[in-house]
């Protein structure tokens, strides 16, 4: 399926499934997803998570290592720094923001020496990883736990709600990086004239 399919059906997906799910009257929390709504969801969320995976690798494998520390400006991420954030997201942002596990990855001196990474090499093996990580969580949560509501940023949200965080948050990563390559004159891979 086409990458803007995918994410329209996660769009659509939330939005029909939004629609029957609202909130309780007074009590402020969002009630959960039926199974079969769930697992409709989920099919969405993985279906859109390798499409970003493969957009990542690729923009990843395109950069030459020369250009993994280039940022356009003081005060925001280098070309490494959005890519292992896209696998740090892997690693904990979208399983936890589900009810799933975040991967063991050591203590936070040992997380902070992988945020840092900047050999080419390295940095795409953790993406796959972060990104396999996350479809496992997501093919083994629990159709109640993945459609149940949850707390995330300090706000009771549907799993539909959370769904638009969390790949909304993954997309603006992607628009960062495709940035970066069109300002390196990179071409990201999907984009070649052929």
């Amino acid at each position: 399926m086409p990458p803007i399919a995918i994410r329209r059906n996660i769009v659509l997906a939330a939005f029909a499934i939004g629609a029957s799910v609202t909130l309780l009257p007074g009590s402020g929390r969002a009630q959960s997803l039926s199974a079969d709504d769930a697992n409709q969801l989920r099919s969405s969320l993985l279906g859109d998570l390798e499409v970003l995976r493969g957009k990542f690798v690729g923009l990843a494998e395109a950069f030459p290592q020369d250009k993994y520390n280039w940022k356009p400006m003081e005060g925001v991420r280098s070309v490494a720094e959005v890519l292992m954030l896209s696998a740090f997201e892997g690693y904990s942002f979208i399983p936890t923001s589900f009810g799933g596990k975040r991967a063991d990855l050591g203590n936070q001196d040992a997380a902070a020496k992988l945020r840092a990474l900047t050999d080419k090499a390295q940095v795409i093996e953790h993406v796959n990883k972060g990104f396999a990580h996350a479809k496992s969580e997501l093919e083994s949560i629990d159709a109640a736990t993945l459609g149940a509501s949850r707390n995330l940023f300090g706000q009771m949200r549907s799993a539909t709600s959370i769904a638009l965080v969390v790949y909304g948050d993954l997309h603006e990563h992607l628009g960062q990086l495709i940035a970066y390559a069109r300002m390196n004159q990179i071409v990201p891979p999907w984009s070649r004239k052929e």
